[in-house]
């Protein structure tokens, strides 16, 4: 027995010692840093509006996914985890039951609807459409707000980040901040 915890007493030090060093000590740096170089991002980019009152209310967050569904919004990507092929059976069923979805929302629009719109994205919880997602819904959102079809691409427009360096991801529609920024709260 005394062989047995001499030879684990190493094992049990390195335990210990790699605890505090990759637990305590390098994630209270990588999170002290984060708060001092990137507040906003390192406490998960709430969205926070000062109502007219005075008092404040969180909306959501810039990088996760929030739910709309009315017609006056701008709907993104359906939410839930999907590890589906491209070329299965439940996944074929699943995208016909989406475009059917879209074509009961919004039946007078014959446009194709853009993939990103009936696809999942691998989190689940994608913030972002693609520009083209953004424009298939202009019209319906238009309509429904009583706006020209230039002003909701105006809101959609500021609320698009481009390429990272011009040639890096692709352009995307934040669809939190546009749905904000169309109830004129931020």
């Amino acid at each position: 027995m005394k062989e047995l915890l001499k030879s684990l007493k190493p094992a049990l030090y390195c335990f210990i010692i790699m605890t505090i060093l990759c637990g305590v000590i390098y994630t209270g740096v990588i999170t002290g840093v984060a708060q001092l170089l990137f507040p906003n991002k390192a406490n998960g980019s709430v969205i926070t509006v000062t109502l007219k009152d005075g008092s404040h209310k969180d909306y959501g967050s810039a990088l996760i996914a929030q739910k709309f569904t009315k017609p006056e919004y701008l709907i993104g990507r359906p939410m839930g985890v999907t590890n589906l092929s491209a070329v299965s059976k439940k996944q074929a069923a699943l995208v016909k039951e989406r475009i059917k979805w879209w074509h009961d929302l919004d039946p007078d629009n014959k446009a194709d609807i853009p993939m990103d719109l009936v696809t999942a994205s691998g989190s689940g919880v994608d913030p972002n459409i693609s520009p083209a997602a953004a424009e298939y819904q202009v019209s319906r959102i238009a309509k429904q707000r009583g706006m020209s079809e230039n002003d909701v691409r105006s809101v959609i427009a500021r609320y698009t980040s481009q390429k990272l360096l011009g040639f890096i991801g692709e352009p995307a529609v934040n669809v939190l901040k546009v749905n904000l920024a169309l109830d004129k709260l931020i």
